[in-house]
């Protein structure tokens, strides 16, 4: 099932979930018992349980009167994270293109859930932030708190999937030395989205493919079957160094084709447009705008 947050008639967020080319409106008073003294926010939901509203709303006989058109809704980011943990050079096709070895274990990074945008918000570059890239990824959104799980367990603890464009400053990156904290936290550069496609519908997220144009210019073409660290290794391996929270995301990487590697390099530019599709989710679709100094 595909869930979405879109803007309600009083300008909050809503959640729904979409139903053809409807979205059925959580927040209409019918949907009160199906909810169960739940939030109509998808944030809440994963908190509560994912697979337990996928499987209501799928026998619920839903009234007409919630139904809205999936077209005429502004959609945001499916939820606001706590936190996003990337993992980087994790693709064994990028690695290869770059001439880099395979890292031991997975190499990870913090970025802050205040990063996010939703489906048509702008990427907003800071003037000083130098050289500004795109990654195409498929993130995972955790469903249940985990702390030191095994990797057999990992694939039981995710709620869904949803696409994700990791924006870095990879100027700001290699004057820091390596140093991620900067570049993978610059303002409005996580876009997320268009909706949450629960775990029951992604048979094997190790199968899926990642394209990513600028302008109809087409820049990635990969698949997650080049993951060198797959999402069960991964996750249990965060899962020993941070709290892993219901509604966390997990970027799971980037395929080849990133911007320093085209000739010229195809860093981010005002006035254009990014798209992200990942096979089964979505096409994650963002304005790139000039924003304000990253360094006042």
């Amino acid at each position: 099932m595909r869930f979405v947050t879109f803007r309600g008639d009083d300008g909050a967020p809503v959640a729904g979930a979409i139903r053809g080319d409807q979205v059925i409106d959580l927040s209409h008073r019918s949907c009160t018992a199906l909810l169960d003294g739940c939030a109509p926010s998808l944030l809440a939901m994963v908190e509560r349980g994912l697979d337990g509203f996928v499987q209501r709303i799928r026998a619920a006989e839903i009234d007409a009167a919630a139904l809205r058109p999936l077209a005429g809704l502004q959609l945001l980011a499916p939820l606001q994270p706590g936190k996003i943990l990337g993992a980087a050079f994790n693709f064994t096709d990028a690695l290869a293109e770059r001439g880099m070895a395979h890292p031991a274990e997975p190499v990870t990074f913090f970025r802050s859930g205040k990063t996010v945008v939703g489906p048509g918000e702008p990427i907003r570059l800071p003037p000083d932030a130098g050289n500004v890239g795109y990654e195409g990824e498929l993130a995972v959104v955790i469903g249940r708190r985990a702390l030191r799980i095994e990797p057999g367990q990992v694939m039981g603890i995710i709620a869904g999937y949803t696409a994700h464009n990791d924006v870095s400053g990879s100027a700001l990156i290699k004057a820091d030395g390596g140093n991620f904290v900067r570049g993978k936290n610059l303002p409005a550069s996580s876009p997320l989205g268009p909706w949450l496609v629960s775990a029951d519908e992604i048979a094997d997220p190790h199968r899926l493919g990642i394209r990513l144009d600028i302008d109809g210019r087409k820049l990635q073409d990969g698949s997650t079957a080049t993951m060198l660290f797959r999402i069960p290794e991964l996750i249990s391996w965060l899962s020993y160094r941070y709290p892993l929270e219901p509604g966390d995301v997990i970027a799971t990487g980037t395929p080849a084709g990133v911007a320093a590697m085209h000739e010229p390099p195809a860093w981010l530019r005002p006035g254009t447009t990014i798209s992200v599709e990942v096979e089964g989710i979505g096409r994650l679709v963002n304005p790139i705008e000039a924003g304000v100094p990253f360094v006042e």
